[in-house]
C-alpha cells in the first residue's frame, strides 16, 4: 500500500478522535483545534515512514496529538489557562450544555499530565493505551482517573453553589 493511501486510511480513522482531544485543549475553540488537528496530521505524515510499529498507531498519533496542544498551550502562555467557560454560556443555553462546558473549565484547571489523561478518557481510549501515550503504569493511570474524577466533581459542585 502506497504512503498516500495508507495515510488517507490513518487520517480517516483519527481525524475524528484527534479533533477531539484538540477540542478539549482549548476550551471549545473550534478554529483553534481545527488548526492544531491539521499540524497534527502534517507531522504524521511528515513522520510516517520513521513510524516503527512498536505500539499501536493510534497511540503513536495520540501522543503527537498530546504533544502538539501542549506545544501550542506554552507558546502561548496558556498552560495556566483560565477562560471562565461559564461566562461564555448563554441564558438560552440547557442545563447539559451548561454542565459541559462547567466540566471543561475544571479541566482546564489540571495539570497539563492530568488534563492529557482525562481528554484521553473522554475520548474513550482504553486505560492501558492511555498509559502508554503518558509514559506511567496502568495501575497508576486508574488511579489519576479516579482522583481526577473527584477532583472535577468537587470543582463542579463547588462552582454550582
Amino acid at each position: 500500500m502506497n504512503n498516500e493511501v495508507y495515510f488517507n486510511r490513518i487520517f480517516e480513522e483519527n481525524y475524528p478522535r484527534v479533533m477531539g482531544l484538540c477540542f478539549g485543549y482549548v476550551s471549545g475553540n473550534e478554529d483553534l483545534a481545527k488548526d492544531l488537528a491539521q499540524e497534527v496530521f502534517l507531522k504524521v505524515w511528515q513522520n510516517l515512514n520513521n513510524f516503527k510499529g512498536e505500539s499501536k498507531i493510534a497511540t503513536w498519533i495520540y501522543r503527537i496529538t498530546v504533544n502538539t496542544c501542549l506545544q501550542e498551550l506554552r507558546r502561548k502562555n496558556h498552560v495556566s489557562l483560565k477562560i471562565d467557560m461559564a461566562a461564555e454560556v448563554t441564558a438560552n443555553q440547557n442545563e447539559k450544555e451548561s454542565r459541559f462546558a462547567e466540566m471543561y473549565r475544571c479541566i482546564n484547571k489540571l495539570s497539563p499530565e492530568n488534563k492529557s489523561i482525562i481528554l484521553l478518557e473522554l475520548e474513550e481510549v482504553p486505560q492501558q493505551e492511555i498509559a502508554n501515550i503518558i509514559g506511567i503504569s496502568h495501575r497508576a493511570v486508574r488511579t489519576r482517573i479516579h482522583r481526577i474524577k473527584e477532583q472535577l466533581s468537587k470543582c463542579v459542585y463547588n462552582e454550582q453553589l
